[in-house]
């Protein structure tokens, strides 16, 4: 089970920069915990919080300015990390993958065939068509669900805080790919059952371990 945004996608610094300059463009005031509490978070939960931050439209405008915006910078250019092609493919010709993201459905889908990936996933859950976001389980016990599979016999391949967390609360077996730039609180990273340096180390013998 794969999250999207800082496993397959460096997209962090994407997001952080577009709702950055949204919340500025629009009177907000960006908060010194601002970026770490967004990460995980659904659709409707950071567009509820960035209207919090003093941005004067109403949420579901801040969403889709946002998600737009988002959408042309990927197709503008799409921030693969390294090896992220190369490891979803190597490991679908083993595993039924499934991918579990905070990302709204309009970018996973923009990602996934930008990348020529699409195919490679048998399910796909955003976490706007779940309850709520990470850290809380829904997305993947969601995902767990489409593959027909009981969640504790899944691994979930994870970098952020809120995701670690969320995939160990699905009763997942956690692998912490840390990003460099966002790296996850230490009770968090705790969870993990393995941390990985990339996803390069993520191989088949280590998930058939």
């Amino acid at each position: 089970m794969f999250d999207l945004d800082g496993v397959l996608v460096d997209s962090e610094p994407v997001w952080e920069e577009v709702r950055r300059a949204f919340v500025a463009d629009h009177g907000g005031a960006w908060q010194p915990d601002t970026q770490s509490r967004l990460m995980g978070m659904s659709t409707q939960e950071w567009a509820a919080y960035l209207h919090e931050l003093g941005v004067r439209l109403p949420p579901d405008e801040i969403a889709g300015g946002v998600i737009e915006q988002m959408a042309e910078r990927y197709r503008h250019e799409l921030p693969l990390l390294a090896g992220a092609q190369e490891t979803v493919r190597r490991l679908s010709g083993r595993f039924t993958l499934g991918l579990a993201s905070s990302s709204p459905r309009a970018l996973i889908d923009v990602v996934l065939d930008a990348a020529g990936l699409r195919d490679a996933f048998t399910a796909t859950v955003s976490t706007e068509e779940v309850p709520r976001g990470k850290p809380a389980p829904d997305g993947y016990l969601e995902a767990a669900s489409r593959l027909g599979v009981d969640p504790k016999e899944c691994v979930a391949v994870e970098d952020s805080s809120n995701g670690l967390r969320s995939a160990h609360a699905a009763g997942m077996r956690v692998i912490a790919v840390p990003h460099h730039r966002y790296p996850p609180d230490p009770d968090a990273l705790a969870l993990a059952w393995r941390v990985l340096p990339g996803l390069d180390a993520l191989t088949a013998e280590l998930l058939e371990s």
